[in-house]
């Protein structure tokens, strides 16, 4: 039986909040470990759903995976082969598509399960994954059941890729792919995320040649093989603004430790236009907001634009602004909105056309029964909960232990009133 979350909601928050590592860099550096001849050991991992799914996949492809410590996991691909990844974990995982870029770099072929992960209410193609491995020299088909089959009869050849349109996981396939190619491979059109520079700086660390991670324009010198070593994955941008939005919808003052301050400065743009204050040290950040809450528009982009995985958070404290409208554009999934009849629930008064929503302050929400559509709407959830009146209940948590660790350990520690009514999922890391 899924767990609830109950939160009893109107009170600020006060205290610290020390951010786990980066969710979108672990599920590429994981399966990246692949492309090793050597041992990788990994620090500042996060204590997630999909993480250990991808730990688990691999693992069941040969690779040795073992924990040192709660963040740290070693995993040994020296003696792994071409095992076909398996099938249900694959589909349990949008990022498990990263195994096609990885099998066919080393093995130059690969027959996987179509990804899973979440559901926004639209289709989430791979095609531009697809154009990059075929420019490079695979054949690409599909199988009945669900698999895609890559083959590369003579090896990978660097070319030159443009995407036609900004991709983040397109672009991290292809660098991967890449990785062990022969020759130069040139990546234009690029997407410029924090993890997509944090793969390239693993990949550099045990041996590879990528040039240009974190701008348009990516260069890959294939290698012929890879060493092992130590990285650390860097702190989790997504994370960190969710704890950002949550001070900002309830009011109070959070120091929000262990991030990189460049990697917030779109999202805390935004906070300060509603109302709160920013403060920003060497690796930590403070959010104040006593005051009241001011309207703005968000227009969702890729990187570094306003991300579209803190629409939904954010979508909160504009329902609680009391001097008017403001207007969300989706602009990078062509439908994200799943979560609006939730917030309704409590109260929000939101109108949605297309990728375009319009919300018109409320002032207060109150507490109702709610569930969440995937991770970053339950992650909304948790925020509406925290600021409205009342009790909220929040079910389908299962989406947002896919992505953030202890958060309810972690929102407890800095005053919330929240915690699981049911018995959880227990220890992820026994899986491992």
């Amino acid at each position: 039986m899924s767990s609830k979350i109950s939160i009893k909601g109107n009170k600020p928050l006060f205290g610290e909040v020390n951010i786990s590592g980066a969710k979108n860099a672990a599920l590429a550096i994981i399966p990246a470990a692949v492309l090793v001849d050597g041992v990788c050991r990994l620090e500042n991992i996060p204590n997630i759903v999909d993480v250990m799914v991808q730990l688990e996949i691999v693992r069941g492809m040969g690779a040795g995976v073992r924990f040192l410590n709660p963040t740290t996991v070693e995993i040994d691909s020296r003696h792994i082969a071409l095992n076909n990844p398996p099938f249900e974990l694959m589909r349990k995982l949008r990022a498990s598509y990263y195994l096609m870029g990885v099998l066919l770099s080393r093995f130059n072929k690969a027959e996987v399960a179509m990804p899973g992960g979440c559901d926004f209410g639209g289709v989430r193609p791979i095609d531009l994954h697809i154009k990059g491995f075929e420019t490079l020299g695979a054949k690409v088909s599909l199988k009945e059941g669900g698999f895609v089959c890559l083959k590369a009869e003579n090896g990978l050849k660097g070319r030159n890729i443009f995407l036609d349109v900004v991709s983040v996981g397109a672009t991290m396939n292809i660098m991967l792919a890449a990785t062990l190619a022969e020759g130069q491979t040139i990546i234009e059109n690029a997407a410029k995320e924090p993890h997509i520079v944090d793969l390239a700086n693993f990949l550099n660390s045990m041996g590879a040649r990528v040039m240009g991670a974190g701008t348009d324009v990516i260069k890959i010198h294939g290698v012929p093989c890879l060493h092992g070593g130590t990285y650390s994955i860097i702190p989790d941008q997504i994370e960190a603004g969710t704890y950002m939005a949550a001070v900002t919808a309830t009011g109070g003052s959070l120091l929000i430790k262990n991030i990189i301050p460049r990697h917030l400065e779109c999202i805390s743009a935004k906070l300060v236009e509603m109302g709160a204050e920013v403060e920003y040290f060497d690796d930590s950040v403070r959010v104040t907001r006593s005051g009241p809450l001011h309207k703005t528009n968000i227009k969702t982009l890729p990187y570094p634009g306003f991300p579209t995985d803190m629409q939904p958070q954010l979508a909160v404290p504009l329902c609680l602004v009391e001097d008017g409208a403001s207007v969300i554009t989706e602009g990078v999934w062509d439908s994200r909105y799943r979560y609006v009849d939730e917030l309704r629930k409590m109260g929000a008064d939101i109108h949605v056309d297309g990728k375009v929503a319009v919300i018109n302050g409320v002032g207060h929400l109150t507490g109702a029964p709610v569930k969440a559509s995937d991770l970053r709407a339950g992650a909304a959830m948790i925020i509406a909960g925290l600021a409205a009146e009342g009790e909220t209940t929040v079910e389908g948590i299962i989406h947002i232990e896919r992505g953030y660790e202890d958060i309810v350990g972690k929102f407890k520690a800095v005053g919330a009133r929240i915690e699981y009514i049911e018995e959880g999922y227990g220890e992820m890391r026994d899986i491992v």
